[in-house]
């Protein structure tokens, strides 16, 4: 669709296509599509294993269908090969965690007028939340995304000669999993709030990394970063801080780094403009509506900031990433 070309019919279907997104959502929130892996089953039969009323369940299943997620044959539903891959939570690939996680930021975006108009978020941080199946969808979540971007990323970044990595506010360790994976001699600490410990831990181990990856709690914003490292990953750190919040951010990863360490930031990436692309634009108003300061910034604001921290030699990395993701790296002078 192009910038200038819309038509009613786009508009009204842009308009209603929260019907799609909220029908995925229920399908996930009652694991419909697990149970349907294993063989396909009529209405009554998985109504009763899933403890739904059968006429709900039934309008349920027959959108999902039309939609493409199951099929349907006389009167019994069956998952896709696509469901059954990234929708059953027997799968490696399961996407429901951070399915749940757009979930649960939906009521937030309700109010996205509010928060306009304000200019202060109507809902607590994700990342601090003490509801318990918040933090899991978001955590997970954090892992369902770093595990399909990972890949793209890491094979592509020369660690060569580097042996201590800091993954700050690694959230589960996917990225400093798949760096170690990648570099034998690589070893990695995971820095984040101490509520996020379990989630890394039981991932660290699940990978056989835990002679290799270490977990340490901490605040990075009010707290010292302890040890010394030769590389620091942030990944989409940056984009829950204003501008005083990232600068504190990157001064105490300059510091945490030897001279000639390197640092590596993802963020999903405005134009200078910052009219798009238009993931990183909608991104902004989810930190709106979610934190005090927080928005998506534009390269030119984050080679700035990386400057502005100590950083030379900055440069963004010639990666093709979804969303509008990008990963800008820099270096601590090697005579500081």
């Amino acid at each position: 669709m192009e910038k200038n070309g819309w038509t009613p019919a786009d508009l009204l279907q842009l308009s209603g296509g929260y019907w799609s997104t909220c029908a995925l959502h229920a399908g996930v929130k009652l694991d419909l599509f697990t149970p349907l892996t294993e063989g396909a089953l009529t209405t009554p039969a998985l109504a009763g294993r899933l403890g739904c009323d059968a006429r709900g369940l039934a309008m349920l299943l027959n959108a999902l269908t039309a939609m493409g997620l199951l099929t349907k044959e006389g009167e019994r539903h069956a998952a896709t090969p696509f469901a059954t891959r990234f929708l059953a939570r027997t799968s490696p690939e399961y996407l429901g965690h951070i399915i749940l996680h757009h979930h649960h930021l939906m009521a937030s975006w309700l109010r996205l007028a509010d928060g306009v108009r304000s200019g202060r978020p109507v809902r607590d941080q994700v990342s601090h939340t003490d509801d318990a199946a918040v933090r899991e969808s978001f955590e997970m979540g954090m892992f369902n995304l770093a595990m399909l971007v990972a890949p793209r990323i890491v094979p592509h970044i020369d660690l060569a000669g580097r042996r201590r990595l800091l993954d700050l506010g690694g959230s589960p360790g996917t990225y400093a999993i798949h760096f170690c994976q990648q570099n034998p001699g690589l070893a990695a600490v995971v820095y984040d709030l101490p509520s996020t410990r379990p989630f890394a831990e039981k991932t660290i181990d699940r990978f056989g990394l835990a002679d290799r990856i270490e977990f340490r709690d901490g605040d990075f914003i009010v707290g010292e970063i302890e040890g010394r490292y030769d590389v620091a990953w942030l990944s989409h750190i940056l984009h829950a801080e204003g501008a005083e919040g990232c600068a504190v951010i990157l001064r105490k990863a300059a510091a945490a780094l030897d001279p000639g360490g390197m640092v590596l930031v993802q963020e999903f990436i405005l134009d200078d403009s910052k009219d798009g692309p238009l993931f990183p634009a909608l991104f902004s108003l989810n930190m709106l509506v979610g934190t005090t300061a927080g928005q998506a910034y534009s390269q030119g604001e984050l080679t700035a900031m990386l400057a502005a921290a100590g950083f030379e030699e900055i440069r963004r990395l010639p990666l093709e990433l979804p969303n509008g993701a990008g990963v800008i790296v820099a270096t601590v002078p090697r005579g500081r």
